[in-house]
């Protein structure tokens, strides 16, 4: 039988949302959690590489995300956006250039950059290697469209 970890990776790993039922309960939300690097899917996309970690409302939350992008170097991830929700973003390797407050700013392993609701950013790699950074995005309660897909 799977555990619900193995269960909670397969679906994140495929992108899915899923409310889970365990033992005749519903769990509608994500619980504490392990998820290993080596066992998260890697999908490759035209700029690098996502594996996503888990997408799911949470005890305070109406959905907390977390993935890992690769870019390629000279690519960004998408072209300057906005979002209501929040974000940080953990660079692990490479350098990178991101928009914040309209400004490009470079960053390397280490640096942590946080972006407001509805401010316009976005991340290129403007190093030589592949650039590989964590993002950690929210919705606070009441924030979400539920209608929305990401």
């Amino acid at each position: 039988m799977l555990t619900k970890r193995e269960i909670t990776v397969a679906a994140v790993s495929a992108g899915l949302t899923m409310t889970f039922v365990f033992a005749g309960s519903k769990i509608d939300k994500l619980d504490s959690s392990i998820f290993d690097w080596n066992d998260i899917a890697v999908k490759e996309t035209k700029t690098g590489s996502v594996r996503t970690f888990f997408r799911s409302p949470t005890a305070t939350l109406d959905e907390l995300e977390c993935h890992v992008t690769t870019l390629n170097p000279n690519e960004s991830s998408h072209p300057p956006h906005k979002h209501q929700e929040e974000e940080v973003i953990i660079i692990k390797e490479g350098t990178l250039e991101a928009l914040v407050n309209g400004t490009m700013k470079r960053v390397g392993p280490g640096s942590v950059v946080f972006q407001a609701s509805n401010q316009m950013h976005s991340i290129r790699n403007v190093g030589t290697i592949p650039a590989t950074y964590h993002v950690f995005s929210w919705h606070s309660p009441g924030t979400m469209n539920k209608n929305t897909v990401k």
